[in-house]
């Protein structure tokens, strides 16, 4: 027999005795213990940052429109200027509407003339009548005349209150204190309660609202840990904002409001912090990030390279009478981007293998090489 064919039956014997091997020994059952890096679960007191992306909007972002139809004769303010509650903005052509409101207080007056007269004829049919002097229908006649009187002298008296209340939007005035926005229509312009473009925006930037987006898991942890957002509010820590330019705003922050309504396509609702705006730092419009500190007690922490991922799982192998065993965990991404917060599925005490998990099979022996995080 030739050396080559001696090799080749002793490849094929080899071949053999390990698939033999492998398919009487399932997840490596029976096969000499390995030793791994372990660690055994402790405890600590930590802080968890998360941050969330936030858009700024003002307390308020009042539209400013016509309230009747005419031309701008005048603006009064300009683009960023701060004003006050009841400062003029702009003013509309008065001279139509102190016209108008001329004729109506003269209506106004011949209204109660003729009220008047109508009284004096009405108290004369009176006496009449009671001397028989004239009929019934005749006393009668006198007293209709007389209520229409009084019927047109109210319509002339609400005819001159809607006159003033034009006059008086003549003169378009900041309804809080705040920053005049854009101004796109100046003298000349025409303008009405219509007109599909505002005037302007006054934004009161006293206080901003910063909002972002809590997801449902965490919606359902804050609600169930404090057994209602209300008292989950009042527990959250303060708010800290991280501007665009990756600044921290100085002044801290509160969550004030949460929607009770989870929209459907993020799997989300929206959350709204309120900050102080002293110095105008803050503009309407702007983008930041929200970032939420908790100090946690007695938390679990791991390293990220001792778990794994299996169809969004994730999982740690720990051990359990000499063997590896898979469990489930759910887990928070530490400050530190290097291990993680377990919220479930470990123990203080449990023993979990920390490196060289990737070559682990679920029941495999495995001694241990090192009991310390």
């Amino acid at each position: 027999m030739t050396k080559r064919k001696v090799s080749a039956m002793c490849a094929a014997i080899m071949a053999a005795g390990i698939a033999t091997l492998s398919c009487g020994n399932p997840q490596g059952a029976g096969t000499a213990a390995i030793n791994y890096r372990t660690a055994v679960i402790g405890t600590s007191d930590i802080e968890l940052s998360t941050v969330y992306p936030a858009s700024i909007c003002g307390k308020q972002d009042i539209a400013i429109r016509a309230q009747i139809a005419g031309t701008i004769s005048k603006v009064c303010v300009s683009e960023g200027q701060r004003v006050r509650k009841g400062q003029s903005l702009f003013v509309i052509d008065q001279v139509p509407y102190k016209a108008a409101l001329q004729i109506a207080e003269a209506n106004v007056e011949a209204a109660q003339a003729g009220v008047s007269t109508a009284s004096l004829l009405y108290e004369s049919r009176k006496q009449l009548r009671e001397k028989e002097v004239i009929s019934d229908y005749d006393l009668q006649t006198s007293c209709n005349q007389y209520l229409t009187a009084k019927a047109q002298l109210a319509q002339a008296e609400a005819q001159l209150v809607t006159a003033k209340n034009n006059m008086e939007y003549t003169m378009v005035l900041s309804p809080a204190d705040g920053v005049v926005g854009a101004i796109p229509q100046r003298e000349g312009a025409l303008v009405s309660p219509s007109s599909p473009e505002a005037l302007t925006t006054v934004f009161d930037n006293s206080v901003m609202y910063v909002y972002f987006s809590l997801t449902e898991n965490r919606l359902l942890e804050l609600t169930r840990n404090h057994n209602s957002m209300e008292e989950a509010l009042k527990a959250l820590p303060q708010a800290t904002l991280r501007l665009n330019d990756g600044t921290e705003y100085p002044e801290k922050g509160r969550i004030e409001a949460v929607s009770g309504v989870i929209d459907r396509s993020t799997g989300s609702v929206q959350a709204r912090a309120v900050f102080r705006n002293p110095g105008g730092i803050l503009h309407s419009g702007g983008s930041g990030n929200i970032v939420m500190t908790e100090k946690l007690s007695d938390a679990i922490v791991i390293p990220c390279s001792a778990t794994f991922e299996i169809q969004d799982l994730r999982f740690v192998f720990r051990v359990v009478d000499g063997k590896a065993k898979s469990t489930i965990i759910t887990t928070r991404l530490s400050d530190d981007g290097k291990s993680y917060v377990v919220t479930s599925g470990l123990e203080p005490g449990d023993v979990i293998v920390t490196e060289g998990d990737g070559m682990l099979k679920d029941g495999q022996d495995i001694n241990v090489r090192e009991a310390a995080l």
